[in-house]
């Protein structure tokens, strides 16, 4: 097992910056998960951490020593990739021990790991297969399989999933998660995929325009996102917003009136009168109609979208974008229906102009 340090990673190709001052410590046994949209660096600075790109500026530290100068072969990590890149002219037995043949390690030991991880892997029945004979679940193991019988330090996962099917792609998701459980191996994974990173990850690092945005557990994430662009790219369906002002405060609670003509109480400090905010709330957390007490915005419903243990619905509010609420069981609800949609205040998110998470009232 390792650990991992980046100080100050920066990449640029030519006038193009890709990566700007990415800090980071990955401890022993972490699955750690890069996230973000395309072209943010995450995949950037994962060849980065392998070696097979080199860092403009800054150091990647592996147990204690800066490796920037070490070939990728002699780093102790194993990559898996987005295409497999399994030969194509190998049998799965062959592919597994390849790279173990080179090193010279003993056959009778190359033998047992191929053997150990073809059991764990479930692919024993198909060590005498080629690729072409594989379906994609499978080609994934093998790939998976080729990084584990090196018994690397550091697991490097570049979207290992991203060409399976959607049920595939949920069922191998789990067998990831449970081969990290048995191993407790380090892992670095990157997807696009923030579903992928709220189930897999022990912590997640969400980058935008090649600069970390935050770091934190998918909870953390997803209940305390440092600013709007976190809280709207973790989480399915994205967190609504809603434009409104400061208007006040009230009972140690500040007074938003929203775009549109309602108000609400939220508990966040308050800023000087008119200045604009922005409230997110997530679609998880409304209701449609009901819930006395609580604060409520009247929609007129767009789309339903039937799922049978819960409904998502597409709505839209006076001065304000179109709203999602999804509500568990199923719905009485229609396209052009006029409902409230409902929700406590105290789920509320709120950012200021620039985007940055509003402090909470002590």
């Amino acid at each position: 097992m390792s650990q991992l340090e980046l100080k100050n990673i920066s990449k640029s190709f030519g006038p193009v910056a890709a990566l700007r001052g990415v800090d980071l410590d990955v401890k022993d046994g972490e699955l750690v998960v890069f996230v973000g949209p395309s072209g943010c660096g995450k995949s950037t600075l994962l060849r980065i951490i392998a070696g097979l790109e080199r860092a403009t500026s800054g150091e990647v530290i592996l147990d204690g020593k800066v490796v920037n100068d070490i070939a990728a072969a002699d780093r102790g990590l194993a990559m898996v990739f987005q295409s497999y890149a399994l030969y194509p002219h190998m049998s799965v037995r062959q592919n597994l021990s390849f790279g173990l043949e080179n090193t010279d390690t003993p056959r009778a030991e190359i033998d047992s790991r191929v053997a150990e991880i073809a059991r764990m892997l479930r692919i024993e029945e198909l060590l005498n297969r080629k690729p072409r004979q594989l379906s994609g679940g499978q080609r994934q193991r093998v790939a998976i399989g080729r990084a584990m019988v090196r018994r690397p330090g550091i697991f490097l996962l570049d979207e290992p999933l991203s060409n399976l099917d959607a049920e595939l792609r949920v069922s191998m998701r789990a067998e990831l998660a449970a081969l990290h459980n048995r191993l407790s191996a380090t892992m670095i994974y990157v997807t696009h995929d923030q579903t992928e990173a709220m189930t897999l990850a022990d912590r997640i690092v969400v980058l935008r325009d090649g600069q970390v945005e935050q770091i934190g557990t998918p909870l953390e994430l997803y209940n305390r996102p440092v600013n709007r662009f976190v809280g709207g790219f973790i989480g399915a369906p994205h967190m609504n917003f809603l434009e409104g002002r400061f208007a006040g405060g009230e009972d140690g609670r500040a007074r938003v009136e929203l775009d549109g003509g309602h108000d609400l109480l939220l508990p966040v400090l308050a800023r000087r009168a008119g200045e604009p905010v922005t409230i997110g709330i997530r679609p998880h957390q409304m209701e449609a109609g009901g819930g006395e007490g609580r604060a409520g915005i009247p929609v007129i419903v767009k789309l339903v979208e039937a799922l049978g243990p819960e409904t998502i619905i597409y709505a839209e509010a006076a001065g304000q974008r179109d709203i999602v609420a999804a509500v568990p069981g199923q719905r009485p609800v229609a396209s052009g229906d006029r409902i409230v949609f409902t929700f406590d205040e105290k789920d509320l998110h709120a950012f200021d102009a620039e985007g940055r998470r509003i402090a909470d009232a002590s």
